[in-house]
């Protein structure tokens, strides 16, 4: 019998996610294209320019009301750079970012993405003690491998990314286990580069694959690490799953479901 961490959610074995930072009024349109295509995507807010006069950010009626299906995530109060300021500094950026954040959403906020993309290992640390799972860099790959850290949550590519659809097309053709598609950027590119025609042409030609799992950051986040905690008995006919999430495992080429909290058996 052989057992296989080849799945992700409901049995599908590939998984897609977008990621959004800076929270200007843009997101709007951006999630108008998403919600059409059935595409979830995770929004990273400066909660500190919410309600701007000039209309150029969100406003918090916008995040109470309008991300539903969606994931709103820190990007600090003021987006500064975490390694040029104190401590002090870090834990009333994130912590107020993130208090702001739950009050609109109503929900724990537990990941990030890093204000311009910059971290070292002393600001990851820190993070993680202000409640932090995981955080997303501009470090692309162009690969769609799953973190061994999220704190380094390296993503695919950018929006912008002239390989963007070839890497949606090797995406859809991949046969190793478990890939993820990971795309990021900021809304206010679009006007910016004309590229709106461009990204509703992506997410239709991405939308509707019956073997890929459209997730927010933190759905992925929960589901790896809960796959990553499976408890097998020694001759791997049973399985126990610790998590509040549910879990799928490939026996002998099969996806089988392992119910959160469950003692499951596998043959």
């Amino acid at each position: 019998m052989k057992v296989r961490f080849n799945c992700y959610k409901d049995g599908k074995h590939k998984a897609m996610t977008m990621s959004y930072d800076d929270g200007q009024i843009h997101d709007l349109r951006l999630l108008d294209i998403f919600n059409k295509n059935g595409i979830k995507g995770t929004f990273h807010l400066n909660s500190g320019k919410f309600d701007d006069e000039k209309g150029k950010f969100l406003t918090s009626n916008d995040v109470a009301t309008k991300f539903e299906g969606h994931e709103i995530s820190v990007h600090t109060l003021t987006h500064p750079f975490l390694e040029r300021v104190s401590d002090e500094e870090i834990v009333y950026e994130v912590t107020e970012d993130r208090k702001k954040l739950e009050a609109l959403c109503g929900y724990p906020v537990r990941g990030m993405s890093y204000p311009y993309g910059t971290y070292t290992p002393a600001v990851i640390e820190k993070l993680r003690l202000l409640g932090m799972q995981y955080s997303r860099t501009t470090k692309s790959t162009g690969k769609f491998g799953v973190p061994a850290d999220f704190m380094e949550w390296h993503p695919t590519c950018h929006q912008a990314d002239a390989k963007l659809f070839d890497y949606l097309e090797a995406f859809k053709n991949h046969k190793y286990p478990m890939p993820l598609f990971y795309i990021w950027g900021h809304s206010f590119e679009f006007p910016r580069d004309d590229s709106w025609e461009r990204m509703e042409q992506f997410c239709a030609a991405a939308a509707n694959d019956p073997d890929v799992w459209y997730a927010t950051n933190i759905e992925i986040y929960d589901y790896v690490m809960a796959l990553r905690a499976l408890r097998f008995a020694a001759d791997r006919t049973m399985v126990y799953n610790p998590s509040a999430t549910e879990v799928w495992v490939e026996v002998d080429g099969t996806p089988v479901a392992c119910p959160a909290g469950k003692v499951t058996k596998l043959c």
